[in-house]
């Protein structure tokens, strides 16, 4: 298990790093370090959930390393997949994704993309873009 004591804040994550396989302490302790630094910052909501690191069985394959992460962040759901040759890789890749994800759970995604109320419905009125000329009319 990885994140804060219990009882330091309400706010620690509870997150649980588990190996799949012949996985080595080395490995394990690699990948806990880097999720801890990713699910306790500060300004988080409650984070729980489960990493899981694999090695594949078969020496040939290419990507051996797999990561899964199935995280919930405040009300919002992260599922990460990553696979790479080593499971340093595959920690970093991980890491990754993961910050992404979380930061886009823990602050409702990108502002860009939320719906604009027009200003017919009350909504304030959007400004042209600097450089461009005002082409609506008054």
């Amino acid at each position: 298990m990885t994140g804060r004591d219990a009882g330091a804040r309400d706010t620690a994550a509870v997150v649980q790093v588990r190996a799949e396989g012949e996985v080595g302490e080395e490995a394990l302790a690699y990948a806990r370090s880097k999720i801890d630094a990713v699910v306790n910052r500060p300004g988080l909501p409650v984070v729980t959930g489960e990493v899981r690191i694999a090695q594949a069985a078969a020496h040939h394959a290419e990507h051996p390393w797999s990561a899964v992460a199935d995280l919930r962040v405040g009300r919002s759901v992260v599922v990460i997949h990553a696979q790479e040759a080593t499971y340093q890789e595959v920690t970093d890749r991980l890491q990754d994704r993961l910050r992404r994800q979380v930061e886009r759970a823990a602050h409702g995604g990108n502002a860009a993309h939320r719906p604009v109320t027009p200003p017919w419905r009350g909504g304030q009125p959007t400004e042209a873009p600097a450089g461009r000329p005002d082409t609506r009319s008054a």
